[in-house]
Parts: structure tokens; C-alpha cells; sequence
């Protein structure tokens, strides 16, 4: 008994950990779509931008508004890649996080299963004892019972 209340403690413990991972990625996760998020709306911007560019080309439009638009779309291009680099790293950090939920899920599965196991097989024990117990007291009573 005193071994499952020891796997107890350290389930708990290992729950804890568990529920510090779950917040950890679900916080990554949010730093992962925000990031994302910046990241499609410049993407449509620049999109958008490129269409107004295309546009530009076939009406006739005064070369400083090509030249404006062109830069804009170049410093869209730049932090773009910047974004992309910010992006790739929330996810990254993001996986990490949901590899460290999983092994503190499967630790915290790992410690319930060896509580079951134990559990039961305290039962069992106890079980054979009381049949045993039960043996041995008809033993004596069949046996006190022929010598009369």
C-alpha cells in the first residue's frame, strides 16, 4: 500500500508537469498564430499590391507612382522574409512544446497504468491470502474434527 501511495505522489507531481506543458503549448500556439496571422495579412498586402502594380502597367499612370509602388512592394518583400524567419521560429517552439506535452502525457499515462497495476495486483494478493487463510482454517477444522 505504501508503494501505490508513493506512485500516487508522483503521479501528481508528474500532473503537474503535465498541465504546466498544456499551458506552455497553448501559449506557443498563440504566439505561433499571431505571428501567422501578421504574416498572411503582409502577404496579402503585398498581393494586393501586385495586382495594383499590374494595373498601373496596362493604364497609363506617371512613372513616380510605379516607383512609389515598387518600393512598397519591395519593403513588403523584405519584411516578408523577416516574417518568414519569425514564423518558422514560433513554429519550431511551438512543436517543441507540444513534444514536451506529449512526453509528460505519456509519463503521467505511464504512472496511472503502474498505479492500476499495483492496485490489482494488491487485490490479488489479498485474494490469496484470505484463500489461503481460509485453507489453512479448514485444514484445522477438518482435522480437529477426525480426531473426535
Amino acid at each position: 500500500m505504501a508503494e501505490t501511495l508513493t506512485l500516487s505522489k508522483i503521479l501528481y507531481v508528474r500532473e503537474n508537469e503535465k498541465k504546466i506543458a498544456q499551458k506552455d503549448f497553448h501559449q506557443s500556439m498563440n504566439d505561433f498564430e499571431k505571428v501567422a496571422t501578421d504574416f498572411y495579412t503582409l502577404l496579402k498586402k503585398k498581393e494586393n499590391a501586385e495586382a495594383s502594380y499590374e494595373q498601373f502597367l496596362q493604364s497609363s499612370v506617371p512613372i513616380n507612382q510605379l516607383k512609389q509602388l515598387t518600393s512598397y512592394i519591395e519593403i513588403l518583400n523584405n519584411k516578408i522574409v523577416e516574417l518568414q524567419e519569425k514564423v518558422n521560429s514560433a513554429r519550431h517552439v511551438m512543436e517543441m512544446k507540444q513534444s514536451k506535452l506529449s512526453e509528460a502525457h505519456i509519463e503521467v499515462k505511464k504512472f496511472e497504468k503502474l498505479i492500476e497495476n499495483r492496485i490489482n495486483w494488491e487485490k490479488d494478493h489479498q485474494s490469496r491470502m484470505e484463500k489461503a487463510f481460509m485453507d489453512e482454517i479448514s485444514i484445522n477444522q477438518f482435522s480437529s474434527h477426525e480426531t473426535r
